[in-house]
């Protein structure tokens, strides 16, 4: 059988690789579509992986063209190639370009708070799949599971931290480290967002500093005082860093699922929240939520985790009790879709 696997986001890259692999080794035939956004297309060339360039970010008005144009090329590509089923995270170009044509296409996503994306998205796609923590209305037919995006592709069974990848970051597992993650602000979903100010950034920067050294991974440019704290390196190995790091804080919450996945304890500051980040703070404490006017609470956070030991060691034991609760994504994914096909 034929599937299109559509990508718009470096995360959906990762997310999907391992399925990609293991349908061709079952006898399939992948088709991959691509947005340039971010790091996702030199994500796509550092694995090989071929794909059709749909289009390229837009921001503002011109998100709503960018929308417009992805929909019409995909569609171009779905009447060519002629798939038997399409996937996707978000997935408003493959919902709609599946009832346009027929094809099936399965949604996965857990972010509630994308709720127009979400009202549009939803009827039109064949199954949405969410994990079971999601706290958002699906309208459609809804179907859940017992993990999280970033354990399909950072379970035990699909990632191995490897402390050699780190030095292709100038980074030493002999030298702990804290990772900063800031992000653009330019998602669809990102509109009512306030993100950190500079200030706050200054202020985690000094206090992480007398803990270890200080990385930045960011979506966008660093203002000139913030540089030489920017973490350089292959893109593809950035979760051998998140393994080895002794805390990870920021605005992403991909970053933060995937730092509790590893075992690794993160501080999620942003105006709105995940089902699945209150899962992991609720039942793992890997995770704590802040809003931006909560920053004081966040940094007292940090300076009594610091205070407890190395927060990666007891973040290790959490880790332990999530995966004997949650499943490998992957796997459940190969099987839900090779029962559609």
């Amino acid at each position: 059988m034929k599937i299109l696997i559509d990508i718009l986001h470096p995360a959906h890259v990762h997310f999907f690789r391992n399925f990609r692999k293991e349908m061709i080794e079952c006898g399939h035939e992948i088709i991959i579509t691509a947005r340039e956004k971010d790091v996702a297309v030199e994500l796509l060339d550092d694995y090989e992986i071929n794909y059709h360039l749909l289009s390229k970010q837009g921001r503002g008005i011109t998100l709503a063209i960018e929308l417009l144009q992805r929909t019409w090329r995909l569609l171009e590509v779905v009447r060519a190639e002629k798939p038997d089923a399409m996937v996707g995270i978000m997935g408003p170009c493959i919902a709609l370009a599946g009832r346009l044509t027929g094809t099936p296409a399965v949604v996965f996503y857990d972010t509630e708070f994308a709720r127009q994306t979400n009202w549009f998205t939803y009827p039109l796609a064949h199954s949405v799949c969410t994990p079971d923590c999601y706290q958002g209305k699906v309208r459609g037919n809804h179907v859940t599971y017992a993990g999280y995006h970033e354990l399909a592709y950072l379970h035990p069974r699909r990632f191995k931290p490897d402390p050699a990848r780190i030095i292709l970051f100038g980074l030493d597992t002999q030298e702990p480290y804290s990772l900063l993650r800031f992000v653009s602000w330019e998602a669809v979903h990102d509109v009512n967002e306030k993100g950190l100010t500079l200030s706050q950034k200054r202020a985690l920067i000094k206090e992480l500093s007398s803990h270890g050294r200080v990385v930045i991974s960011s979506e966008k440019d660093l203002p000139e005082e913030f540089k030489s704290f920017r973490l350089r390196g292959p893109v593809s190995d950035i979760h051998h860093v998140l393994a080895h790091a002794e805390m990870i804080i920021g605005e992403s919450a991909t970053m933060a699922s995937e730092a509790a996945v590893l075992g690794v304890p993160a501080v999620f500051i942003a105006t709105t929240g995940r089902g699945y980040i209150d899962d992991q703070q609720e039942r793992y404490g890997l995770v704590e939520y802040f809003t931006e006017d909560r920053f004081d609470e966040a940094m007292t956070s940090i300076k009594a985790r610091f205070a407890a030991g190395s927060p990666r060691a007891l973040g290790a034991v959490a880790r332990k009790q999530l995966l004997t609760e949650k499943i490998d994504v992957t796997e459940w994914m190969v099987d839900y879709i090779g029962m559609l096909l």
